[in-house]
């Protein structure tokens, strides 16, 4: 959470996805507005699907089963967790780009971005709740998508890599976070497969994007 702050508060480089991501830092209220209108929860709270004060007395082990649980029955994403990211298709990979809104982690597909500009909308949304970090040393994730592009592996599949690139001890991993907005005539495409190759999620999901396209 640190780093990610220290990335924010430092000038985008140019160019097609910079000139995106700097629009959605302007337009962060203006996003969220954008999101309602294509189905997303806009403001959605921890309170909302939790009772925090209920939670508050049980040990951290207890709430991530409480989490689980709760949401082992529906057709989402969901995580308990301590960007330009690839996801495999039938034939390569599709590129999105994620830009952070508060501790909302907003997902459109870089495509989108290339065609429509400013007006390109949310395809998936990463809800963060960071109200028993202090307390119980967790943070708890949910998540809302747009079905007509992605699908709950997919969704999960980017969600690993915000784990994977931003929860990292290795500098060369998160370094690419840092290319991609500070020296993006720097950032190589490449190399953002080669990190989710060597993490195995790419080897992992292939065979399952395969498998649902064929």
């Amino acid at each position: 959470m640190e780093k990610r702050s220290e990335v924010k508060k430092q000038p985008v480089g140019h160019s097609k996805q910079m000139e995106f991501i700097k629009y959605m830092e302007e337009k962060a209220e203006a996003l969220g507005t954008k999101a309602s209108k294509e189905g997303f929860t806009k403001d959605k709270t921890l309170d909302s699907i939790l009772n925090v004060e209920m939670v508050k007395e049980k040990t951290p082990e207890e709430i991530k089963q409480i989490w689980k649980q709760y949401f082992s029955a529906k057709d989402t994403v969901y995580a308990v967790i301590p960007f330009l990211c690839a996801l495999p298709r039938k034939e390569g990979y599709e590129f999105f780009v994620g830009q952070w809104s508060g501790t909302e982690l907003h997902f459109t597909a870089l495509i989108n971005i290339q065609t429509r500009g400013e007006t390109a909308a949310s395809q998936l949304i990463l809800y963060h709740y960071p109200e028993l970090q202090k307390e119980k040393g967790i943070v708890l994730m949910t998540a809302e998508m747009d079905s007509r592009f992605l699908n709950v592996p997919g969704a999960q599949c980017l969600a690993n890599q915000v784990q994977l690139f931003y929860a990292t001890d290795r500098p060369e991993t998160y370094g690419l976070v840092e290319t991609f907005n500070h020296s993006p005539n720097e950032f190589k495409y490449m190399a953002v497969i080669a990190e989710l190759e060597q993490s195995g999620l790419g080897r992992e999901l292939r065979p399952r994007w395969d498998s649902d396209e064929a």
